[in-house]
């Protein structure tokens, strides 16, 4: 049953941005160093989600030491050219426009670098929006999103779990709320798909930034 939500916590890649280009390009980058050359970009699409040693590890079988080194490179590539070849979807500055004017407490919980995630949103014009970001440390090897989620409910010293919602496109975002207890809505608009979505529990599921707007303020 839908709720009031009074904090929304938001993933980043495939929520707010579409990162397709940089992300994939980097990736691209990457396994060139390692002989792997990758002609369809799209085929890249799985590392955009999950933690990018998780990502090196499942997708490509690496092992630790060199999905550690493939992290390294795609970095190289993703700070210097990437990081702003990606756009905001369509409606999100309105949303975050519309949530703030309601009062709503707004967040970000990605697996990406916090420092890159406050670039992007800096350069997108969209930092003002929220009032926390959380992500990754660069030299961290392990990242949990669950984690970031708990410290958001954690720092509201009123904390009740149904005035907390996280927004995110994969199936990484949906456990996360599920191991806090939160309700989730999953979007199709991103890089995951319905039955992504539904076979890991999202509470809702929305197929546009419309209909994210409708629910969230109606």
């Amino acid at each position: 049953m839908k709720k009031d939500y009074k904090h929304i916590i938001f993933d980043l890649d495939g929520t707010i941005t579409n990162s397709e280009e940089g992300i994939t390009k980097a990736a691209a980058y990457a396994l060139s160093k390692f002989g792997i050359k990758v002609t369809d970009l799209k085929k890249l699409r799985p590392f955009i989600g999950p933690p990018l040693i998780d990502g090196f590890k499942t997708i490509c079988g690496f092992s630790e030491p060199d999905a550690i080194l493939a992290r390294k490179f795609y970095r190289d590539y993703y700070l210097k050219e990437g990081i702003f070849q990606q756009e905001v979807y369509e409606g999100i500055p309105k949303l975050l426009e519309d949530l703030k004017r309601a009062s709503k407490k707004i967040y970000v919980a990605t697996s990406k670098p916090h420092i890159y995630t406050n670039m992007i949103l800096e350069h997108f014009d969209l930092l003002k929006y929220f009032d926390q970001i959380k992500g990754a440390e660069l030299s961290e090897l392990k990242h949990d999103k669950a984690l970031y989620i708990k410290e958001y409910i954690e720092s509201d010293e009123n904390y009740k779990p149904d005035d907390f919602i996280m927004v995110g496109d994969r199936m990484y975002d949906i456990i996360a709320a599920r191991k806090n207890n939160i309700d989730s809505i999953g979007v199709t608009f991103g890089f995951g798909n319905l039955s992504e979505l539904k076979a890991h529990g999202a509470t809702f599921i929305v197929n546009s930034v419309q209909e994210l707007h409708d629910f969230l303020l109606s």
